[in-house]
């Protein structure tokens, strides 16, 4: 056998070891190591054309041609085996991530308002539909917001029934203190108003927690109240008692007869606490209203001179009413809650049965 046949049958079983190594290659990596060894620098396809040399000058083409061809079809060959082994790789990792729509669906626990912000959100809306509008204030306030403005001077004995929490009280600062009733923000309210140049009428509302130094089966140093109040030309008590009555029976969802009594409130002149009957045993007497048929819910009265005077509105051509409730109140006696703590236990099986 001369020596360009020799190369020949060399070249051929390099070629046949190599189509077969490359469609045998089990994934891209093997494939690679595999183009390596026969057709890179030190491959053994370049390994048999260093022996090229010892032909003769007319043999030299022929083998030439030889090589070109084998090299070209095995190129063709491993982007073949490219092409198939990403297309296992492809269906491998379809089928690795299927789902099957036809299980069931994994079940998430519904959320909901915990029952205070129920409460809130409920009595916001009847007064948003009543045309008051929704206010906020600071946590943080002020000794003249929550209290000197509403006719509550330093020597008055209502401020130490407050239990008030006071955060600072220096020589150079403002005494400042966490709000014990979200009566401050009619303050600012109306301040605000009277400082843009507006003229009453104004009706707002204003819910938001405050903090006590209390806490008891029916006190919470923190908890939530709604202010209420409304300032315009010949506001009376008769406007007053329209708006507790109406709210009142729409929270309750019932027609609830109330009552004002005679009080005192330092910043409304006259004042009156204002009672229910009893929503439990419908007026007739029960333990819950201690046999009476009414139930006390909140404080209320004609806004006091001297608070409109500390925010700068004429007492000659306006008046106003004014009247604040505890959220967690109305909402027990709505939900015939026993004992305010189950507001701020966290207890899991409370808040599921009290979920919207």
């Amino acid at each position: 056998m001369s020596d360009i046949d020799a190369m020949k049958a060399q070249l051929d079983e390099i070629r046949q070891q190599a189509l077969d190594a490359f469609a045998a290659a089990e994934d891209s990596d093997a494939l690679q190591a595999l183009k390596v060894k026969y057709l890179g620098k030190k491959g053994e396809l370049t390994g048999v054309l260093k022996g090229v040399g010892g032909l003769s000058v007319e043999d030299r083409p022929r083998i030439g041609q030889v090589v070109n061809r084998i090299k070209a079809e095995l190129e063709q060959a491993i982007e073949a085996s490219s092409s198939v082994l990403e297309a296992k790789a492809g269906e491998a990792r379809v089928a690795a991530e299927r789902i099957d729509v036809s299980l069931p669906g994994r079940n998430r626990p519904r959320g909901a308002l915990h029952p205070v912000q129920q409460g809130l959100d409920e009595m916001a809306a009847i007064f948003e539909h009543l045309g008051f509008e929704i206010a906020e204030g600071p946590e943080i306030e002020t000794e003249f917001h929550n209290f000197d403005a509403l006719n509550i001077p330093p020597e008055h004995p209502a401020r130490a029934m407050h239990d008030t929490f006071f955060l600072r009280d220096t020589e150079d600062d403002e005494p400042m203190l966490l709000r014990t009733h979200t009566s401050p923000v009619q303050i600012r309210a109306m301040q605000r108003f009277v400082a843009e140049g507006h003229e009453p009428p104004l009706a707002v509302v204003a819910p938001g927690r405050v903090y006590r130094c209390d806490s008891d089966v029916t006190h919470s140093p923190m908890f939530h109240q709604v202010e209420v109040f409304k300032v315009d030309r010949d506001v009376s008590m008769a406007h007053l008692k329209g708006v507790l009555q109406y709210f009142l029976s729409a929270y309750f969802e019932k027609e609830v007869p109330i009552r004002l009594r005679p009080h005192y409130f330092p910043f409304t002149e006259p004042s009156a606490e204002v009672d229910i009957g009893c929503v439990f045993c419908s007026g007739k007497g029960c333990r819950i209203c201690k046999g009476s048929g009414w139930l006390e819910v909140l404080g209320s009265g004609m806004i006091h001179p001297n608070v409109l005077r500390s925010v700068d509105i004429d007492t000659s051509i306006y008046s106003g009413f004014a009247f604040g409730l505890g959220v967690e109140r109305l909402v027990m006696l709505k939900h015939g809650i026993p004992d305010l703590r189950l507001f701020f236990e966290n207890d899991v099986r409370f808040l599921r049965r009290m979920g919207a």
